[in-house]
């Protein structure tokens, strides 16, 4: 009896549903992913109908221009030392270290003057100490 020889399978594997199994992964880990996100936080101001205290509030204010010089309210200082400085907050707010001192200081004063002069303000004890600042996009 003759019997036809059975012809062997060639031998493989099919890669069609590996492909898919790691193309599935792939959008799983895609979409379950978290990314960062910078949020920024808006606030809306309420608005007042009020007019303004029209009492005089008594300050220091510290102003320093462009070159470093100081002025305590309104006085010229004849020097920048730390001395100088101290001396004439001294004189004008005398023992009350409540008053609130404020600093204005020029955009392109040197930082030292703008330290020095919060210094002072810690050394002498005062606790209410403010920067003034321009708001952005204010007209000149």
């Amino acid at each position: 009896m003759k019997f036809k020889r059975q012809r062997s399978q060639e031998v493989g594997v099919d890669l069609t549903p590996l492909i898919d199994v790691v193309f599935l992964l792939l959008i799983f880990f895609m979409v379950s992913t978290t990314f960062t996100r910078e949020s920024h936080l808006t606030v809306e101001l309420p608005e007042a109908k009020g007019q303004k205290n029209e009492t005089e509030v008594r300050q220091i204010d510290v102003v320093i221009n462009a070159q470093g010089q100081y002025y305590v309210n309104d006085k010229p200082l004849i020097n920048s030392k730390l001395e100088t400085l101290q001396r004439a907050i001294r004189e004008v707010a005398g023992d009350d270290t409540t008053l609130p001192f404020v600093i204005t200081a020029d955009a392109k004063t040197a930082h030292e003057y703008v330290v020095r002069a919060m210094d002072v303000a810690g050394r002498l004890g005062f606790s209410k100490l403010s920067i003034t600042t321009e708001q952005a996009g204010a007209e000149r």
